[in-house]
């Protein structure tokens, strides 16, 4: 479980592609590497992914097939930086809200507007998530946790402070770029109930 409190950035030092499968090394920050172990679980730009060997600050991870078709890390080249959580413990406070690292879809940023001390990023709406999509509600982008903005038919906004801004990459986020996007598992287990009784009770 992770809390879509992002704890650090760290840099993409290598990326091996297979077929259907590929190896990620991220150099960390030393002060996340705190009783690391292999197996541990880290949120990588919002991915649940398990960690299968440390050297240093370099930790590597191995990336699925499925897992590359549904999130942004199919496109990080080296040098590109992504956001990190460790997993959470029990009795650690819960800042954001509770993710399980499963990314449903990308979306792309449509828009970006900033002011002095505000910035909102407009997102596309795939259809795989549109049902979940409410005003208030709540979303993690690339793993950070957010409430949701405006929704329109196409697209829906969310509002980044300043320091979010400063403490992830959503800082370099621009138009055209993806980012991952795990719905609230709450809001979809409830929309899908509702959705499931509906289309029982019409049978």
């Amino acid at each position: 479980m992770f809390t879509g409190i992002v704890q650090g950035i760290a840099c993409v030092t290598r990326v091996r592609k297979k077929k259907d499968f590929s190896i990620l090394t991220l150099s960390m920050a030393e002060d996340m590497l705190n009783n690391l172990v292999t197996g541990a679980s880290i949120a990588v730009n919002g991915c649940c992914l398990t960690v299968t060997s440390i050297n240093g600050l370099q930790v590597t991870f191995d990336v699925m097939q499925e897992t590359l078709r549904v999130t942004n890390l199919n496109l990080l080249q080296e040098g590109d930086e992504v956001n990190v959580e460790r997993a959470a413990r029990f009795g650690d406070e819960i800042g954001g809200h509770q993710l399980s690292g499963h990314i449903l879809s990308m979306a792309k940023v449509v828009e970006r507007h900033e002011s002095e001390n505000n910035c909102t990023l407009w997102l596309s709406l795939p259809k795989v998530i549109a049902a979940y999509i409410f005003h208030k509600g709540y979303i993690a982008i690339d793993g950070v946790s957010l409430t949701i903005g405006e929704v329109k038919a196409d697209r829906f906004c969310v509002g980044l402070i300043p320091e979010t801004l400063s403490r992830t990459i959503l800082v370099n986020r621009k138009i055209n770029d993806y980012v991952n996007i795990e719905v609230d598992t709450q809001t979809q287990v409830l929309v899908d109930t509702v959705t499931r009784l509906m289309q029982e009770k019409q049978n």
